[in-house]
């Protein structure tokens, strides 16, 4: 029999997400963490950056929805310092939202752009293995969700080159669970799924692991909270129906109607 290869693989930051996915994300990997707003896709990326910086990986954050500033106000949230991680060269936050001229900073949605500044980051950080989390990707197709999958494409090839590890968020609409984009899901090696339902009239959030390459990994749904001061409390496993998080059939015959129209404009 042949011998097994062993994957190096990079904690997301997140004890018991590791468990579930083998012990972390192997290197180089593309992975869409994907799900509704406000399901936690943002504070994965930042427990994933924490690690990185814990490691000494190089670690790069693109922010599309928020400010700079925000995004480190809401890691000191989680007691996560990336302001001292900035001044100590180990992270570059690339603000796509706010527009301006300064270093780190991108004046538009362009996908060459965004390329061209994550290299140039980390040719600025220096030689090693490295993190990059893209929030949100979506973001950058909005106007032309066709061309989601070529994008990705696009992106994972150019950047697997340089050694990247990549989360890339991707964000869900509420009312019908539908992609902002057809294909990335496809393009990445990995898919952690971020979703909410109300029960009992209080918000609950769950994760699962739809897709990992080269990984056994956990089928189960489990149920999350967001803690302050601690980010991401995995609560355990969950047995729910499939009717529990099942849409209305006129709502799931849209999407499959509207997801035909999609691939019918690709290129």
């Amino acid at each position: 029999m042949p011998t097994q290869t062993k994957i190096e693989r990079l904690s997301t930051g997140v004890p018991e997400i590791d468990e579930m996915i083998s012990g972390g994300i192997p290197r180089g990997f593309f992975v869409a963490v994907t799900g509704e707003p406000g399901t936690g896709k943002t504070i994965l990326c930042i427990h994933f950056m924490a690690e990185g910086m814990r490691v000494r990986d190089l670690c790069i954050y693109v922010t599309t929805e928020e400010s700079r500033q925000s995004i480190l106000n809401q890691a000191s949230q989680f007691g996560i310092d990336f302001g001292k991680g900035i001044e100590d060269g180990k992270v570059i936050v690339i603000d796509s939202l706010m527009g301006t001229d300064e270093q780190w900073s991108l004046k538009s949605l362009d996908m060459e752009e965004l390329v061209n500044k994550i290299i140039e980051a980390k040719k600025t950080l220096g030689y090693g293995r490295a993190r990059v989390c893209i929030d949100s990707l979506s973001a950058f197709w909005l106007d032309r969700p066709a061309m989601a999958r070529r994008y990705s494409y696009f992106i994972k090839k150019v950047l697997a080159k340089w050694d990247f590890t990549v989360f890339t968020t991707s964000q869900y609409a509420i009312t019908t669970s539908d992609a902002f984009g057809f294909g990335v899901e496809h393009i990445a090696d990995g898919i952690i799924r971020f979703r909410r339902a109300v029960r009992n009239g209080m918000l609950r959030r769950y994760l699962l692991i739809e897709k990992m390459r080269q990984t056994p990994h956990s089928l189960n749904l489990h149920e999350i909270s967001i803690c302050d001061g601690k980010g991401i409390v995995v609560l355990g496993p969950v047995q729910e129906r499939k009717e529990d998080f099942g849409l209305p059939r006129r709502v799931t015959e849209r999407i499959i109607e509207s997801q035909k129209e999609k691939e019918s404009e690709l290129p």
